[in-house]
């Protein structure tokens, strides 16, 4: 008998300026996941707090040891027994000098299994306008991450750095076969690369792609794009949640990880095998 694949969920979300509103929408979404048979489920990037406003959020912002939201998402772990991708969340450094965009993995009894810190900073300026300086506030994270999990090894990105392929090649040397990329998308950008550049992390790594988003009109002023994506390691699309139009708290998808998907792309296009073998000096 074929052995069965393990399930995730992807959570969209339009997360707002209340961490407790959001850590609800994370509990409900838990709950619904473990009801359908998910292993491990993974929310967008800034899932408890999505607020531009810096002197707004100050307050909220501790080291990650005082954190309040972590203690609840261990909680919720171990209650509805999954593991959980938390997306990410803004944290003070150790020093307590800058914030930091983190993520964090988290075990089903609750344990702490990883943690990412956001590398490329999203300072740009956009042709609609609008203008970010992540960088004003944040500091970036220096090291790659992979991690075990029951679906995979996991390689950890946040929103931005999936513009860097050569930090999703890092993360494939160190054995990476499924890529998380929680985000909070721009709608312009969202548009106009979303998409192609998911399908294109996929098919280069020959990984699962998972990519739980923001989408929506948020409490802060910001619209995000959505489109929660799962994509294979061929770069088909499994799954991606538009928008909703009944202001939901979140939306859900459940995706299977073909255990045998990275092997069979893998072998179909041996890239490592063409890396290894060139004859540019690159």
């Amino acid at each position: 008998m074929p052995a069965v694949s393990p399930v995730v969920a992807i959570v969209q979300m339009t997360s707002g300026i209340d961490p407790g509103a959001n850590l609800a929408a994370m509990d409900a979404a838990l709950a619904e996941a473990a009801a359908a048979g998910a292993v491990m489920a993974f929310f967008p990037e800034m899932s408890v707090l999505l607020d531009r406003d810096r002197t707004r959020s100050a307050p909220h912002i501790v080291r990650e040891a005082d954190s309040p939201w972590l203690v609840g998402l261990q909680d919720m772990s171990r209650r509805h027994g999954l593991w959980v991708h938390a997306g990410s969340m803004p944290l003070l450094s150790d020093d307590g000098a800058r914030r930091v965009n983190r993520s964090l993995v988290i075990g089903s009894d609750g344990s702490i299994h990883a943690r990412y810190d956001k590398i490329h900073m999203f300072d740009v300026t956009l042709p609609s306008g609008e203008s970010w300086r992540e960088s004003a506030a944040f500091e970036g994270g220096r090291a790659p991450v992979v991690v075990d999990t029951p679906v995979g090894r996991l390689g950890l990105s946040i929103c931005y750095d999936l513009r860097f392929p050569e930090l999703y090649r890092a993360l494939v040397d160190e054995g990476a076969t499924i890529l998380a990329v929680p985000a909070a998308f721009t709608v312009s950008t969202g548009e106009a690369h979303w998409h192609v550049l998911l399908r294109a992390r996929a098919i280069e790594t020959a990984c699962f792609v998972i990519a739980a988003a923001q989408g929506g009109d948020h409490a802060d002023g910001r619209a995000t794009y959505g489109h929660s994506l799962a994509v294979d390691p061929w770069g088909t699309v499994l799954a991606d949640l538009p928008v909703s139009k009944a202001h939901k708290p979140f939306a859900l998808a459940l995706v299977a990880i073909e255990q045998n998907a990275v092997d069979s792309a893998r072998q179909a296009i041996p890239l490592a095998t063409s890396r290894s073998n060139r004859n540019l000096d690159l």
